[in-house]
């Protein structure tokens, strides 16, 4: 069990509770409040697919220094009550974001999205259903597909979920061996082989499959919003150069590149978001 304390700068608080998105779906949520009101807009936390809250540490413990912190653990996570049959696909990620931003009562233009890999994938599928619009999108290396190789694929289809702990070294060493960059962020590779280890087997199946048929690029050209995506030319598994390309096809949006997944998950990143909602205040002014 995380210890939320841990996750706080000092002073801020937190509040942990389960809030039902559908009469299927529960979803942990933790909020995080500094410890001194500020002026900076709510940041509403949309972490990747399956990955672990640890993960986010420095990121949490920076951004509560004086940002509000909504950090959402998607359906797909082991803290996610489901009953019944349900989707673990990108859109339906994207529904639940836009139903909690209503609970939340966040003000028009008054919240940042924040999101990493399928969490940033979802908040750009809900762009599109929003009722009440974001300041802007703080989106780190969302997937544009997502790649699962025709034998992955075919032992996922075939074998029952209850064989995960046979087939989870093979990922493991598929992500080692052919999509990470363990001589440059070895961390990175630890931080996915926890996430794996904690995973519901029986959503990963689901979810696998859905996201395999998943393309973004045909909603990228009616965003709007401010955007600042941010990449990491080391971290081939996110493709840095669909990312440019994401950049290149949506109407307002900046990249920037921090090399390293270990630098996008610490508090660079809640610097370099600090500077850009800093700007884009100052030429709304």
């Amino acid at each position: 069990m995380d210890n939320l304390a841990e996750f706080c700068a000092p002073g801020s608080k937190f509040k942990e509770e389960k809030i039902a998105v559908t009469d299927k779906v529960t979803l942990r949520v933790v909020s995080f409040t500094p410890a001194e009101k500020d002026n900076n807009p709510p940041v509403v936390f949309v972490a990747g697919w399956i990955s672990l809250i640890i993960g986010w540490k420095d990121v949490i413990r920076e951004m509560t220094k004086d940002f509000p912190v909504y950090y959402i653990e998607t359906r797909e996570k082991i803290t996610a009550t489901v009953k019944g049959k349900v989707e673990y696909s990108a859109e339906a990620t994207g529904q639940d974001i836009v139903r909690l931003i209503t609970r939340f009562n966040l003000q028009h233009n008054g919240y940042i999205l924040f999101g990493s890999s399928l969490g940033a994938t979802a908040i750009l599928d809900s762009c599109r259903f929003f009722k009440i619009p974001p300041l802007c999108l703080v989106l780190i290396g969302p997937n544009a597909v997502f790649r699962v190789p025709k034998l992955g694929m075919g032992i996922i289809r075939i074998f029952p979920p209850k064989l995960y702990l046979i087939f989870k070294p093979v990922v493991k060493w598929y992500l080692k061996t052919f999509r990470l960059d363990t001589k440059s962020d070895l961390a990175q590779y630890k931080k996915y082989c926890n996430a794996l280890d904690a995973a519901d087997p029986w959503k990963l199946k689901k979810g696998a499959i859905s996201l395999s048929k998943y393309k973004v690029w045909d909603l990228l050209v009616d965003i709007e919003f401010p955007t600042l995506i941010v990449g990491a030319s080391k971290d081939v598994l996110h493709e840095p150069g669909n990312l440019q390309k994401i950049v290149s096809m949506m109407k307002n949006a900046t990249y920037l590149d921090l090399e390293t997944n270990a630098k996008t998950h610490s508090n660079v990143m809640v610097e370099e978001m600090r500077k850009y909602i800093g700007e884009l205040i100052d030429n709304k002014n």
